[in-house]
């Protein structure tokens, strides 16, 4: 027989004992059945939930390990590639430091191979006047606007400040 039929033949047998016994064993018999159920209950929980906690632990401690391998490759793959961009703007920069060297001893062996007017005294196309800034009639003085004798003050028009 399998172990279901020997439990529910040993429930049948307990259940026609116990109907069968006097009013103060029974009473006996139930407290005693209900303490030992709640002690066995409560190991049998206590064991599910610690063999749960403990797979759980391990999981995590799992997942930890391979989330800290990730973490570390990401993080050596990050800094090769940041010295890589780094080395490489050091190398640009270097580029552009010599070629506005090279620039700077052009110009400087330029200025003064000609030893002339500076670039502030050439003058340029704006400076060329245009039939725009040639007088024309009205901008010319007429009679009316040179000054007469009446025009020059007398020491009377001078205004007098006293301290």
């Amino acid at each position: 027989m399998n172990k279901r039929k020997l439990g529910k033949a040993a429930l049948k047998a307990g259940k026609f004992i116990l109907n069968k016994s006097p009013a103060p064993v029974k009473k006996y018999v139930k407290t005693k059945i209900k303490e030992e159920a709640k002690e066995h209950f409560a190991e049998h929980v206590e064991d599910k939930i610690q063999s749960k906690a403990d797979d759980a632990s391990k999981k995590l401690q799992k997942a930890k390990n391979d989330n800290a391998e990730k973490v570390h490759d990401k993080a050596d793959s990050a800094k090769e590639k940041i010295q890589h961009a780094l080395l490489t703007a050091r190398e640009k920069l270097g580029k552009a430091r010599e070629a506005g060297e090279e620039l700077q001893s052009k110009i400087s062996d330029s200025n003064s191979e000609k030893k002339g007017k500076g670039y502030r005294g050439i003058k340029g196309p704006k400076d060329v006047k245009s039939s725009q800034n040639i007088k024309s009639i009205q901008n010319i003085k007429s009679s009316r606007n040179i000054k007469s004798p009446k025009d020059i003050k007398s020491s009377a028009d001078i205004k007098m400040y006293s301290n």
